[in-house]
């Protein structure tokens, strides 16, 4: 897993990823330029220590290199989250602490990614005539194929 970016590291990146080509450190200096000052020495540095981690690979051009990225940003974020997920000893929870900080919009795109994960049928609605275990009250025991009522109820009479 990859450790977090530092912020340096992150905003030269961030053009890597956004340029989607290879680049040179003048072009990276250049830019980084217009929002703060910086050396061309530092630029430097920092794209060979992030050759050095795996984030960029790079091809000799004349007297310099130029720099692309080996992976994408999504991917960098995935690799984040796995770790952070990963860490947590109630991973369950950790999921329903993260969605509930989701934004409406960050939750569509939840949605989005898993009907792209698991196919559309995955999320369709159950079929209008179809009883769900929850209306019935009564639940599948995967491991003993075994059916069990909700307390208080008959698995043959859900409301007794």
């Amino acid at each position: 897993m990859p450790r977090p970016l530092g912020e340096l590291e992150d905003a030269v990146m961030t053009r890597v990823w956004k340029w989607n080509r290879p680049v040179t450190v003048r072009e990276v200096l250049e830019d980084l330029q217009q929002e703060r000052s910086i050396a061309y020495t530092t630029v430097m540095t920092v794209l060979d220590n992030l050759h050095q981690k795996g984030w960029v690979r790079r091809e000799a051009e004349g007297r310099a290199y130029r720099y692309e990225a080996v992976s994408t940003r999504a991917a960098y974020a995935a690799a984040l989250m796995n770790e952070a997920w990963s860490q947590s000893d109630n991973p369950a929870a950790a999921l329903v602490a993260f969605f509930g900080m989701m934004s409406e919009e960050q939750r569509q795109s939840l949605t989005d990614a898993v009907r792209i994960v698991q196919g559309p049928e995955a999320l369709a609605p159950p079929a209008p005539d179809a009883e769900t275990p929850a209306e019935t009250g009564v639940e599948s025991t995967e491991s003993s194929g075994e059916t069990r009522g909700t307390p208080g109820q008959s698995p043959d009479h859900p409301g007794r």
